[in-house]
């Protein structure tokens, strides 16, 4: 029997965010919902949000739930978690808690980067950003990447989804690609 992953075409609104915040890169309107379900989290789970920014202020009630928590470089985000994620999350300060999911949404070029405190200077990888994360959930948890490329799956894990998420048109369309630590 072949392995296929779940592929799908999700249209979302642009980023909004509460309070009239405004921030680059903010997760679309109705990703943070979509994306839960397919990390296979509830609300009320913790989900760390790698690249997290002002994920906080996702302004649907059923994105950003009361245990998850943030990592980011630009300390006037105030995540959680203030350290560069490019020296891996397996071997942190995140490592007394095996993470049931991770979702990671970096800056998507080198271009992108410039729009953020850290810069160019510290642009973090996919497939490295994806490996290290596999190796900081539990056995089964899952890992989500909004990106415009699909990185290689890690050895020890399985390619669960592909999904394409479109912000209107004259847009580039991302891929967000869901992995699942093996048991």
């Amino acid at each position: 029997m072949s392995y296929r992953p779940i592929t799908d075409v999700w249209i979302l609104a642009r980023a909004k965010l509460k309070d009239g915040k405004k921030y680059y890169g903010a997760y679309p309107g109705g990703f943070l919902e979509r994306a839960r379900a397919l990390l296979g989290v509830t609300i009320n789970d913790s989900l760390l949000h790698v690249c997290g920014g002002l994920a906080r202020y996702y302004p649907y009630r059923r994105g950003f739930g009361p245990n998850d928590c943030t990592v980011d470089l630009d300390p006037t985000t105030e995540p959680t978690y203030l350290m560069d994620v490019r020296l891996g999350l397996a071997g942190t300060l995140m490592s007394w808690k095996a993470w049931p999911a991770i979702l990671i949404d970096p800056p998507y070029t080198l271009d992108d980067a410039d729009k953020y405190k850290p810069g160019r200077k510290l642009f973090p990888g996919p497939n490295k950003l994806v490996e290290d994360a596999i190796n900081a959930v539990r056995p089964g948890g899952r890992v989500g990447l909004l990106h415009y490329i699909v990185p290689r799956c890690p050895p020890n894990a399985v390619f669960v989804a592909c999904i394409a998420v479109i912000v209107g048109f004259n847009n580039r369309v991302r891929v967000y690609s869901v992995f699942e630590r093996e048991m």
